[in-house]
């Protein structure tokens, strides 16, 4: 056998759902990256833009898939619905690694997903479904004022709101009324495929929930599952903007305390074996509260965070895509600890909480030679040149993301100078601007 014949036979083809070029860099920096040829399979616009239909989905990645002449290792996915459940139907399918898929939604679901976390650990807040349907919606019995209403499906804390009183519950039902089917519709697809419980009967994708309002220092736990055995190979500290719900950064590692760290990790493995996810990844966000010493879950990602790929590269010296890509080629998913160049990375987010039009943004060779005058920084910019903010997609209910800004460092003191030089040398400008925007909304 040739040289070429033999670099063919080793190269094992992977199919992305959703790949994009923000993650190439990170998915090229994992170990044995050279035997692995990435095959981009349907574009983020087709996945996540407007209301999607998964079996249109599902037609157009088969068709991909079928005309492609050569094996087919591993069908994998970083984002949230409908990549996290398109992973698993393909996967079957195809005949590679996957969890199945009703794990994910048990995950996925956040309503499912609070029903199976009460059968397993304490640590969530009271919660219950709203009627969407009703004149006078009202907040579920037992439950008090302030807390968050969302739908039970959404992308990046779409549609979710933190209200106070009755009058501002009254709205966020309103609006969430009027944009759950987005993703609640489509969803209802995936719940078709599987045999729900008595408990889930005919409780459907469109739903509202309503969680009381958790508080403290909120943190993301990164794992796998493999053979069945629950890893947990990383915690990071969320940091959000004061007087906000919105994420200024994610900092890794976490600075909370060892025995909290130990808390973290038993919750984490007791809820993944309770939804029977195998040879997969996942992020789990919690809220710990120090006054309280309490412990919170907030939701279950069924998929890991590519949002800490170039944190954990910083730190230990290799992105968590390492983990999924060798689940589903069925390798040994375990991540290096500490084997990075710094001590502390962060992501950072670079938000304008009111609307307005971007006049001004760096290209190409200005993120270069910003990238390349202060070391251990990434910077991705979000709008384009000329956009609304407004028009731009996936947005909290309460900012809109500018930037996504990666850096590493010796200290905390030193991420957060090289993200203030960042920002300035970024030279981003407004027009337009709309005066008491996004920020004015219930916080």
């Amino acid at each position: 056998m040739s040289d070429s014949e033999n670099t063919r036979e080793s190269t094992k083809n992977i199919f992305v759902l959703g790949l994009d070029e923000a993650n190439l860099p990170t998915l090229n920096a994992v170990p044995h990256a050279e035997e692995y040829r990435f095959h981009p399979l349907l574009t983020i616009e087709e996945l996540q833009v407007g209301e999607v239909s998964v079996p249109d989905l599902i037609d157009r990645a088969q068709a991909v898939l079928d005309a492609f002449d050569g094996p087919i290792d591993a069908i994998v996915g970083y984002w949230d619905f409908p990549v996290s459940t398109l992973v698993p139907i393909l996967s079957e399918r195809y005949g590679t690694r996957s969890t199945s898929l009703e794990s994910v939604v048990k995950c996925e679901h956040k309503y499912w997903s609070r029903l199976e976390q009460e059968k397993v650990v304490e640590e969530h807040p009271r919660f219950g479904r709203v009627d969407l349907e009703a004149d006078d919606p009202r907040p579920p019995e037992g439950m008090s004022f302030p807390m968050w209403v969302k739908p039970a499906l959404s992308y990046s804390s779409e549609l979710a709101f933190g209200v106070k009183d009755q009058h501002e519950f009254r709205e966020a039902v309103g609006e969430i009324a009027k944009g759950v089917a987005r993703v609640g519709r489509p969803f209802e697809y995936v719940l078709d495929q599987l045999d729900l419980p008595e408990e889930m009967t005919g409780v459907g994708g469109q739903v509202c929930l309503a969680e009381e309002t958790l508080t403290g220092v909120q943190v993301a736990v990164e794992g796998y599952v493999h053979d069945g055995e629950v890893t947990v190979y990383g915690v990071l500290d969320s940091i959000n903007y004061p007087g906000s719900s919105s994420f200024l950064r994610h900092q890794y590692p976490s600075a909370l305390p060892e025995p909290v760290i130990g808390r973290l990790h038993d919750v984490s493995k007791k809820v993944m074996r309770q939804v029977g996810m195998d040879a997969a990844t996942f992020s789990i966000e919690y809220f710990y509260d120090p006054q309280r010493d309490a412990l919170n879950l907030l939701e279950i990602n069924p998929r890991h965070s590519q949002s800490h790929a170039e944190l954990f590269e910083y730190v230990d010296g290799v992105p968590n895509h390492h983990c999924m890509l060798s689940l589903a080629l069925g390798r040994d998913p375990a991540l290096p600890h500490r084997a990075g160049p710094y001590q502390v990375a962060a992501k950072w987010y670079y938000r304008w909480f009111a609307d307005g039009t971007v006049r001004q943004a760096p290209g190409p060779e200005d993120i270069a030679r910003i990238e390349k005058e202060i070391p251990g920084v990434r910077v991705d910019i979000v709008p384009d040149e000329g956009q609304r903010l407004s028009d731009t997609e996936q947005q909290d209910s309460y900012s809109y993301e500018i930037a996504h800004i990666f850096t590493g460092g010796d200290s905390e003191a030193d991420i957060r100078a090289k993200y203030d030089r960042c920002v300035a040398a970024l030279g981003l400008d407004f027009a337009d601007t709309v005066p008491g925007g996004r920020d004015q909304k219930n916080l």
